[in-house]
């Protein structure tokens, strides 16, 4: 199996390149994300590989990053995603949103690629969050850690607003407005707070 291509580029395309190595052409299919960081034809490259095998043909699928190998990795081990699909979803966000997406359970940004259905989201979110928040980098996880303590507020804040007699939809824009517009950290009794004097007005 072919797991990496060192060599020159001879040609690309928004969804293929070709690599010439030591006078063999690769032929290697590409999301959007790995084709913007192709250097010109006639420069070298070196692009991670998955090799994808059937029946009636080897596919060659290329990445920028081994993240983003591992992502595509991923999310063909899902059943209803094929390496078409997770090409269109590396094409329509980076490997580092996708796994921050999946990891906090972001449906709306997974939707918003086209071809990611309602179930599609659902099971990558359901089949690989433990993968997911394991492959993220050294950066990623305080990142992650600080959006699920916000995520964790917004959601108290959510209840006790409810709670309180509040329609629902009016409390989560009102929280999400207050998180969004913060300057600073907030706490659970400063956002409700703020969101009482908000939906009071």
């Amino acid at each position: 199996m072919i797991a990496r291509l060192s060599g020159i580029l001879i040609q690309k395309s928004a969804t293929q390149c070709v690599v010439d190595v030591q006078g063999a052409g690769y032929r290697v299919i590409v999301p959007l994300s790995t084709f913007y960081e192709l250097p010109d034809a006639g420069q070298p490259v070196v692009l991670q590989i998955h090799t994808h095998v059937r029946e009636d043909a080897i596919s060659l699928y290329g990445f920028h990053t081994e993240e983003a190998r591992e992502v595509f990795q991923l999310m063909i081990s899902v059943s209803g995603i094929g390496p078409k699909l997770a090409v269109n979803i590396l094409s329509g966000i980076s490997a580092g949103e996708w796994v921050r997406a999946i990891a906090l359970e972001d449906l709306k940004r997974l939707m918003g690629i086209p071809g990611v259905g309602r179930k599609t989201a659902e099971r990558m979110i359901l089949e690989l969050k433990d993968k997911a928040v394991k492959l993220g980098s050294q950066a990623a996880p305080v990142e992650i850690a600080a959006v699920r303590n916000d995520e964790q507020m917004k959601e108290d804040a959510l209840s006790a607003l409810v709670n309180l007699g509040y329609k629902g939809s009016s409390a989560r824009d009102a929280v999400e407005r207050i998180i969004k517009e913060a300057p600073e950290p907030l706490t659970l009794d400063r956002i409700l707070k703020k969101a009482l004097r908000m939906m009071a007005g």
